[in-house]
């Protein structure tokens, strides 16, 4: 073999090994917890415990960057539960602004519903409305947490309201399709095929 024809094979050897072997096709994983890719959302008799409120999104307005209202469908078609806005200044000075207004307004919050580490500073007041309804308050920091809303955020929602919309939706699911209903709330058994689910086939 020549010197050419040497430079020429190490070239290609450089090439090859540059560029991994793509997958094999009959390893390409296509299918987790029993639902699988390509196939149509028809095809699955599941039910949604998140869809007890429809949520609207409204961007950009009066110095907030986006807020989203939810609210009910079943106990209370219609009626707003929970309010979530998020300020257009997510600087943490803008957020010691806001709280110390806040504090001037509605007193000292009732807890600390931040992280332990300060990442996420957020703050809670609980109140009661002249018909004797639970509101929740809170003002939230953060500016790293990307598990978290970024920036500056407030929340005001009424729990009783929301829990008695999840309590309708489910009963309204149970007597509409009652095996799909035990069988979502029913406990896993660990053997060989409840281990299928939880790996991509």
């Amino acid at each position: 073999m020549n010197r050419f024809s040497l430079v020429v094979f190490f070239c290609c050897l450089t090439a090859v090994s540059m560029f991994p072997a793509p997958a094999r096709a009959d390893k390409a994983p296509t299918e987790i917890g029993g639902f699988k890719l390509g196939s149509t959302i028809d095809e699955y008799d599941f039910i949604s415990y998140r869809n007890f409120l429809k949520e609207v999104v409204i961007d950009r307005f009066a110095g907030f960057r986006k807020g989203m209202i939810a609210y009910g469908v079943c106990d209370r078609p219609g009626e707003i539960v929970k309010i979530k806005l998020k300020y257009l200044d997510p600087s943490k000075s803008f957020f010691k602004k806001l709280l110390k207004r806040y504090k001037k307004k509605f007193g000292d919050p009732d807890e600390f519903a931040g992280d332990s580490f300060g990442i996420v500073k957020a703050w809670k007041w609980h109140f009661k409305d002249k018909d004797g309804n639970r509101i929740v308050l809170l003002l939230q920091n953060n500016l790293k947490n990307p598990n978290e809303v970024t920036g500056n955020m407030v929340k005001l929602y009424m729990p009783d309201r929301v829990e008695a919309e999840r309590k309708c939706f489910n009963k309204t699911c149970s007597m509409r399709n009652p095996d799909a209903f035990k069988k979502a709330n029913g406990r896993m058994k660990w053997d060989d095929s409840s281990w299928q689910q939880m790996v991509p086939n």
